[in-house]
């Protein structure tokens, strides 16, 4: 039988609203997730693609006599099973806990309470799982002067009130960043809640973020909390705000202007106390002109814009962030340690059209297809092969700091002898070595393990 894929969920619940919602915001937290709507679906993504975690609600279609649960006790003993269940009966809750199940909650049930039973099961991706390295702490530093002009602006900001907007590509780290402003913030005590703009169906937008009264439409069998107002005293991430459809931004610019807004079906207004943060990788600009987007509501989003450069602009970060993904996705079954230099010339001459998220997937697979202590160029993806060439091309400063100029050799060499010129200089001190390459002594120990060399036959050497 195949083992539990990392962090996967199965999400069994027969009512479309509530599935739909709550697979968008679980992976939003990091989580990966299978859905369906039936007993006899949920087998069958079981058996194909055994989870780490089953949510099940027990009013299903074929699972009169828990049958779902007996399944799954009895094929996947150590798959932890939680109980999500509107339609709660004594007998069902006893038959339940007698098949061990790992946790039983009532709808409707608030979002924070849900992950928090997920995580007591599921440990949380870390944030750079969710958006890998490229958002990156801010109280650490960027080499790039770009990146180091946004995360000053993001301290500054962090500790006020006001709204921002994050743009830049798919993979940048959008997500990472505003959570790191969230922590820093005086709300980093309260919720952080993304809401994919893109991932939640348009039919259900409204509802899923303002909530509903009980019969405000066909399916609304009970009241439902809006995620809004689950976030309260807390952040909103509204995630691909360039997709929300134009009749919501208006309802949204009403709800930022008056701090409140009016639940589905209902009269009543409700206050919230929240701070929104948003991201997009459209250019809104173009968004407006375009009649897509609302500028007033651009304006009310955007009191603060912070724009993440593409990796392609940052490769002074390159070494640190692979460094970082090798730590978090290495594993004892992998044997590599790191890319051999002719990997590396291709790396560093890629242009990274998918930025982190895409060297996080090259980092995976390398991994996975290496057959020692090196990732081969044969293990790289076809594309970066293709798109970087064969031929020799300069080595500068922007690609290894610290190197004058422009050497016109084979760059694998021309590191090399640039290593060399640099331990001579320092008489093999590594942390001044270090410091010069601009590097970290762990980034250039790699470096140098990459290419053989040692400081040690340097020492006492210096400017020889």
């Amino acid at each position: 039988m195949m083992p539990a894929r990392r962090r996967e969920i199965l999400l069994v619940d027969d009512e479309t609203l509530y599935r739909t919602s709550t697979a968008a915001l679980l992976r939003n937290s990091g989580y990966q997730v299978m859905t369906a709507a039936s007993t006899e679906e949920a087998m069958r993504l079981m058996r194909e693609h055994p989870a780490a975690l089953a949510m099940v609600d027990l009013n299903l279609p074929g699972n009169e006599k828990l049958e779902l649960l007996r399944f799954l006790r009895e094929q996947f003993p150590d798959v932890p099973v939680m109980v999500v269940t509107g339609h709660p009966s004594l007998p069902t809750a006893i038959a339940s806990l007698r098949l061990r199940i790992t946790d039983y909650l009532l709808k409707p049930v608030k979002y924070e309470e849900l992950l928090e039973a997920v995580r007591r099961v599921l440990p949380t991706p870390a944030l750079a799982d969710v958006e890998p390295v490229a958002g990156r702490p801010l109280e650490l530093t960027s080499r790039s002067p770009a990146m180091r002009q946004v995360l000053d602006v993001a301290r500054r900001v962090a500790q006020t009130d006001v709204n921002i907007l994050i743009t830049g590509e798919t993979g940048t780290g959008k997500e990472v960043a505003a959570r790191e402003i969230h922590r820093l913030s005086q709300r980093g005590g309260h919720a952080f809640q993304p809401i994919d703009c893109a991932a939640i169906p348009e039919g259900l937008l409204e509802s899923t973020l303002f909530g509903h009264a009980r019969g405000a439409f066909t399916g609304a069998v009970g009241k439902r909390e809006g995620l809004l107002m689950q976030c309260h005293g807390g952040t909103a991430f509204l995630d691909e705000v360039g997709e929300l459809p134009l009749v919501l931004q208006s309802k949204f610019l009403r709800t930022i202007q008056n701090e409140s807004f009016t639940p589905v079906g209902e009269n009543r207004e409700i206050r919230i106390d929240t701070r929104f943060i948003s991201a997009t990788s459209r250019d809104l600009d173009v968004e407006i002109a375009a009649g897509r987007f609302r500028r007033d509501l651009y304006y009310r989003l955007a009191v603060i814009h912070l724009k993440l450069p593409p990796l392609r602009e940052r490769l002074e970060d390159l070494e640190a962030i692979t460094e970082d993904l090798f730590r978090q996705l290495s594993t004892p079954q992998h044997t590599a340690i790191d890319f051999s230099p002719e990997a590396w010339g291709l790396l560093r001459r890629h242009n990274w059209p998918g930025n982190v998220r895409e060297l996080r997937n090259v980092v995976e697979r390398g991994l996975s297809l290496a057959r020692g202590r090196w990732i081969e160029v044969d293990d790289l993806p076809a594309e970066i092969v293709s798109s970087s060439g064969t031929g020799n091309e300069h080595l500068t400063a922007a690609v290894l700091p610290g190197v004058p100029g422009v050497l016109p050799m084979d760059r694998v060499a021309a590191e090399r002898e640039y290593l060399v010129n640099l331990l001579r200089l320092s008489g093999g001190n590594v942390t001044q070595a270090a410091e010069q390459a601009g590097l970290s002594r762990q980034g250039l120990h790699r470096i140098l393990q990459r290419h053989g060399l040692t400081a040690r036959e340097f020492r006492g050497k210096a400017g020889g």
